[in-house]
């Protein structure tokens, strides 16, 4: 039998990301027809809680936010440490200070797939996890999804960027 030092780091954490990957759509499976649509607003305050984990992540290895291409790179970072080294994307700078996190392969929507559970249903948790996130690291800015694999599409696009309703609401206190 082999020892646990014996087998790679590398290996252990695939392993360790894919079951993380697979607990939502397990836990989605039993508990959903119990809990209908109160299912679902359950499980978004647990990945905006996880958003604030990142942030702690995001603050203790002290990754740049200052803007929206630090904050799309910082964003990278942070959930190939949460979801592991099957979760590939990569943040592009767009414009003066914008930036676009393209996700080629998100193991949410492969486990989903896998376990038999519908694969739209991960851009629910997806989403509170990563607005919560971004707002959390820098609340100037915003984040808004262009495309998303979970609900069909070849690729995720999240596009980042400054939040100009953020000024106008400073500006006009009645509108916060």
């Amino acid at each position: 039998m082999p020892d646990l030092r014996s087998i790679p780091d590398e290996t252990k954490w695939k392993l360790a990301a894919q079951c993380a990957a697979r607990l939502p759509a397990m836990y989605e499976l039993v508990f959903s027809p119990e809990f209908g649509e109160r299912y679902d607003e359950l499980e978004q305050e647990i990945w905006v809680g996880l958003a604030k984990f990142a942030f702690d992540i995001a603050r203790s290895l002290r990754l740049p936010i200052k803007n929206a291409q630090d904050l799309g790179q910082s964003m990278s970072t942070v959930r190939t440490i949460l979801f592991g080294p099957d979760y590939k994307d990569e943040a592009m700078d767009v414009g003066e200070d914008g930036s676009v996190v393209i996700v080629k392969h998100c193991p949410f929507v492969a486990e989903a797939i896998g376990v038999g559970a519908s694969p739209d249903r991960a851009f629910k948790r997806c989403l509170a996890f990563t607005l919560s996130m971004q707002k959390t690291l820098n609340p100037e800015y915003k984040s808004r999804y262009v495309r998303a694999m979970c609900m069909g599409d070849r690729q995720c696009e999240i596009k980042v960027d400054v939040d100009t309703e953020i000024g106008k609401k400073q500006d006009n206190p009645k509108q916060a």
